[in-house]
């Protein structure tokens, strides 16, 4: 914390020596009626639109155009494939091998169907763990199959809770729970990077501590996914979904993805819900086969896929490939570090973030905690052009996008709340 200085020269001079910077002109930055950029922080809920995004997607409507049902293999870059240009790169974001990786579908779709195969309780060892605040999509998503399976639907939650006064998770706490319960738990279901917190937990202790009371363990990578480095592989959890329209820049509501462990790569007892895209692909157009699932992440594919969603996932993929994950992670922490360094010279008791103060436990998100519930604070930022989100009850989430927000702009952003606030 000491490293940073105030004042906005020191700002611009981080922003001279930072080597990601002229990313950010490759970004459509928003601006207000005078032209003037807004200070954009939610990244962490819609990431911002690549220039390039438009062309490659006009190259898709090009092909479709050109080609009509022959794109599927005559396009440029062919439809009937067109997921696996996206593999490789999306393995490397997440630290996983090609084989355990896919993009498809939405996140809480593929949370359902990864549960249909690691979600498999018996009468005594069915209860699941959550966080105790969870998303909610995570929540209704093991009611659900709690339900479905016959169970209590709030019985069968346990929820792993902060200390009575704390706002964080702690470890400790996760290994009573499943020292305690871990004979009538079956799956662990836990948010890699807390929504409301910015949270970023231990994956591979918790995976560790699960499959040690014979736990499945799941990851919801929503808020982690481009933003920190979850090492997927290395870490063994068995499953993980996450979606691409944060940190990954690829549009609202894209695509999501999924990791699943190469250890079930080829168990195809594992019961699923399948579609044609799970069948073997030399056989696929063979109408008439009994289903033969392919190994790996991509026997969980159901359909073939949304081509314009997936080109506009392919405009970003191709920037993070470019760019790489330990130089964004390295800006990161700097970003946020600078950031609560300005926020806590502020010295105000109207405002506390939340977040942790260790740059390697959190993602690029600060939790400004609002005395009161003050939404009027966000009321004015926003009013201010000064884009950040509001989580019930008392939250201002800011996340400081390594690939399109400036040390500059966290200066200007801490300025006006400084001002907001006197």
């Amino acid at each position: 914390m000491s490293n940073y200085t105030l004042g906005i020269n020191y700002a611009k001079q981080l922003d001279k020596e930072d080597k990601l910077s002229h990313y950010r002109d490759q970004f459509h930055i928003p601006k207000d009626k005078d032209g003037n950029n807004w200070l954009y922080f939610t990244g962490n809920s819609l990431g911002l639109q690549p220039k390039a995004t438009q062309k490659y997607i006009q190259q898709e409507l090009e092909d479709w155009a050109n080609f009509g049902v022959e794109g599927h293999f005559d396009a440029k870059n062919p439809w009937m494939p067109y997921h696996e240009f996206l593999t490789e790169s999306m393995a490397k974001i997440v630290g996983a091998k090609p084989i355990e990786v896919v993009i498809m579908n939405t996140l809480t779709t593929n949370l359902h169907l990864l549960m249909v195969s690691f979600y498999q309780p018996t009468k005594t060892k069915y209860k699941i763990i959550i966080e105790s605040d969870a998303f909610p999509s995570d929540r209704y998503a093991v009611q659900t199959q709690l339900d479905f399976h016959g169970f209590d639907a709030n019985e069968g939650v346990i929820e792993w809770k902060p200390r009575p006064g704390e706002d964080l998770l702690n470890i400790e706490d996760l290994e009573t729970i499943l020292e305690e319960q871990g004979d009538e738990i079956a799956l662990l279901l836990i948010g890699g990077v807390n929504y409301y917190t910015g949270q970023y937990l231990d994956l591979k202790k918790i995976a560790e501590l699960g499959h040690a009371k014979n736990c499945m363990v799941g990851i919801d990578l929503a808020h982690g996914a481009g933003n920190i480095k979850p090492d997927f592989h290395d870490s063994g959890v068995d499953f993980a979904a996450w979606c691409t329209y944060k940190y990954l820049n690829s549009g609202p509501g894209s695509l999501g993805g999924i990791f699943v462990h190469e250890k079930h790569a080829h168990n195809k007892k594992l019961k699923r819900f399948s579609g044609w895209w799970s069948h073997n692909k030399e056989t696929r157009f063979n109408m008439r086969q009994p289903l033969d699932v392919i190994p790996g992440a991509e026997g969980w594919q159901l359909s073939n896929p949304p081509i314009l969603s997936m080109a506009a996932i392919k405009a970003s993929l191709d920037m993070f490939n470019d760019v790489g994950m330990n130089a964004l992670r390295e800006k990161s922490e700097k970003l946020t570090g600078y950031f609560e360094f300005l926020i806590n010279e502020l010295n105000n008791d109207k405002i506390k973030i939340i977040t942790p103060s260790n740059p390697s436990e959190r993602g690029c998100q600060l939790s400004i905690q609002v005395k009161s519930a003050d939404k009027n604070l966000h009321k004015k930022l926003t009013d201010a052009h000064i884009i950040t989100d509001w989580r019930e009850p008392d939250v201002i989430r800011c996340a400081p996008v390594p690939l399109y927000n400036t040390f500059e702009d966290v200066y200007k952003m801490v300025k006006k709340l400084k001002e907001i606030l006197s």
